[in-house]
């Protein structure tokens, strides 16, 4: 199993802002936990924490992420003094990942609102946003973590039918380096775009979506709403054309898509 390498990372990264520090752990509790201590310091925004296994690593709602040693990438970026609202920067982190797993191989990546990316109907990979306020500052962290070589016997029983992996789908063996990189490379040129000009992220977003167009059910602060998904607004989330009448908005963090 190759490792991943912070010098071949890094050799010839062409980025602005993300990855100009990068940091690869054998093991850590959270790679989330870890950027959390670096983002104390302005000097760290766009620093990337990578890790080869988590041993407490989460996903949104207080789930668990699942992922064997050196199967996935497992990374976390610092966002400081960030420009954009979570909602924004929610989907803008999801058309990045989309667009670096779509590169892998045949099957297109799609983005299944607010932070899971698919392939042919099976969650590939997952964002988490962490929010942080250290000297004033606007401080995101973002987790990532995208599943590379798992088969369908590596997921937990419950999984099997739900979770895919980037070489399951493609038939290949990945390279978690090369792969790495166009991640940071992506995340940084759609935060320029999003800064610059937000209506590109919806539009892309638009023609990712597995849920535009199409009826769905979610909990909002733990009550269950269906209706037609009819779009994305940056600042307010989901936009549902509900089945008793009106149109409401959903943001992401108070939100869970049900069955």
């Amino acid at each position: 199993m190759i490792m991943l390498d912070p010098d071949q990372i890094k050799a010839n990264l062409k980025t602005k802002r993300i990855g100009g520090k990068i940091l690869v752990y054998d093991s850590t509790s959270s790679t989330n936990d870890v950027a959390a201590k670096y983002s104390r310091n302005k000097q760290n925004d766009g620093l990337v924490v990578f890790a080869e296994e988590q041993t407490a690593g989460r996903g949104r709602a207080a789930n668990k992420w699942f992922s064997r040693r050196s199967d996935s990438i497992l990374c976390s970026i610092v966002i400081i003094e960030n420009k954009l609202n979570a909602e924004l920067l929610s989907l803008t982190c999801a058309v990045a990942v989309a667009e670096t797993i779509d590169k892998t191989g045949r099957s297109r990546a799609k983005i299944k609102w607010p932070n899971d990316i698919m392939l042919n109907g099976k969650k590939v990979a997952g964002i988490l946003l962490e929010s942080k306020m250290d000297n004033d500052a606007n401080t995101y962290i973002v987790g990532i973590g995208i599943n590379c070589h798992q088969k369908k016997e590596s997921f937990p029983g419950e999984l099997q039918h739900v979770a895919t992996s980037i070489d399951a789908e493609s038939h290949s063996i990945s390279d978690r380096n090369l792969l790495a990189k166009r991640l940071l490379v992506s995340i940084d040129h759609w935060l320029e775009v999003a800064v610059n000009n937000s209506e590109k992220i919806i539009d892309r977003w638009r023609e990712l979506s597995i849920q535009l167009g199409h009826r769905i059910a979610l909990i909002f602060s733990g009550s269950k709403f269906t209706g037609h998904c009819i779009g994305i607004d940056p600042e307010k989330g989901l936009i549902l054309q509900l089945d008793t009448g009106g149109i409401r908005m959903f943001d992401a963090a108070h939100s869970t898509i049900v069955k």
